[in-house]
C-alpha cells in the first residue's frame, strides 16, 4: 500500500514567530482530532526548522521538510543550505525541483539530480517536483515535458535509491492562479506518471511510490482530487498557511 502524504509548503511566509504559532495549531489540531494513517509534513523556510522540529516530537505522524538544498556539502557558498544542515535541524523531508525553483533561480534537471543525490545521501527524503506550464499544456506537449524532467532529474537513480523518493505532480498553470486541474486531468497524469516509472524500473515500484498532486489544492477540491486511484496526497501551498484548511485537507483520508 502506497503511503499517503499531505504536504504543507509555506514559501516565503510567516516571521519565526509566526511559525512557530502556526505549526503549533497544526500539530495539536492533529493530536486533538486523532488524525492517523497518512503522514503530514510541514515544509517551511529554513529559519523555522529547528524549532518546528522540536515541537513535532512525540507526533510521529507530523513531520518536518525544508523548500531546498544546495548540492555542496560545505564550502563558499554564502546564502545556500546543505543537506547535512537541513538533517541536523530535525528535518526528514526537502522540496526538490518546485516550479518557482526551476523559474525564477533557473534551476535545470542537471542541477536538480545532483539535489537529489545530496538529499538522498543524508537521508533526506525528497519531495520531488514535475510539471508544465500552460503554454505546455495547451500546446499538447506535457507528457513529453514530464518525461523529459523523470528522465534527467531522477531515472539516475538505482531502484533501492528510487524506492525513497516522493513525486508531486504540479501543473504550473495552476500554482497560485486559483485553477486547478480537474481530478480527471490530474489523474491522466498521475497514470502516465506510474507508467513512465515502471517503464524504467518495474511495476511493483511503480505501485509503491506515492505521487502527490500540488496546484490550489483546498479543502473544497481535495476529496475528489484524492479519490483519484493514482492521487496520493497534495502539495499544499497558500492552504497549508491556514490551520484549519491544511488540517481538513489532510482529514480527507479519514472520511
Amino acid at each position: 500500500m502506497r503511503k499517503k502524504i499531505v504536504a504543507g509548503n509555506w514559501k516565503m511566509n510567516l516571521d519565526h514567530q509566526q511559525g512557530v504559532s502556526l505549526f503549533s495549531e497544526i500539530v495539536n489540531m492533529v493530536r486533538d482530532e486523532a488524525i492517523g494513517g497518512q503522514q503530514v509534513v510541514v515544509c517551511s523556510p529554513f529559519i523555522h526548522l529547528h524549532a518546528v522540529a522540536q515541537l513535532a516530537k512525540g507526533t510521529p505522524q507530523v513531520a518536518i521538510g525544508a523548500q531546498n538544498i544546495y548540492f555542496e556539502e560545505a564550502g563558499a557558498y554564502t546564502g545556500e543550505i546543505s543537506a547535512v544542515q537541513v538533517k541536523s535541524t530535525g528535518a526528514t523531508y526537502v522540496i526538490l525541483g518546485h516550479s518557482e525553483r526551476r523559474a525564477y533561480f533557473g534551476e535545470d534537471d542537471y542541477v536538480l539530480s545532483k539535489k537529489v543525490d545530496a538529499a538522498l545521501k543524508h537521508d533526506l527524503i525528497p519531495i520531488f517536483c514535475i510539471g508544465e506550464t500552460r503554454e505546455e499544456r495547451e500546446s499538447g506537449r506535457y507528457f513529453d515535458v514530464i518525461s523529459e524532467q523523470l528522465t534527467k532529474g531522477l531515472f539516475h537513480l538505482s531502484n533501492e535509491a528510487f524506492e525513497k523518493v516522493v513525486l508531486a505532480y504540479e501543473p504550473v498553470w495552476a500554482i497560485g492562479t486559483g485553477l486547478t486541474a480537474s481530478p480527471e486531468q490530474a489523474q491522466e497524469v498521475h497514470a502516465f506518471i506510474r507508467n513512465e516509472l515502471a517503464e524504467q524500473y518495474h511495476q511493483e515500484l511503480a505501485d509503491r511510490t506515492t505521487i502527490l498532486y500540488g496546484g490550489s489544492c483546498n479543502p473544497k477540491n481535495a476529496p475528489d482530487l484524492f479519490s483519484q486511484p493514482d492521487i496520493d496526497g497534495g502539495l499544499i501551498g497558500g492552504a497549508s498557511l491556514k490551520s484549519r484548511d491544511f488540517v481538513d485537507i489532510v482529514k480527507v483520508f479519514n472520511r
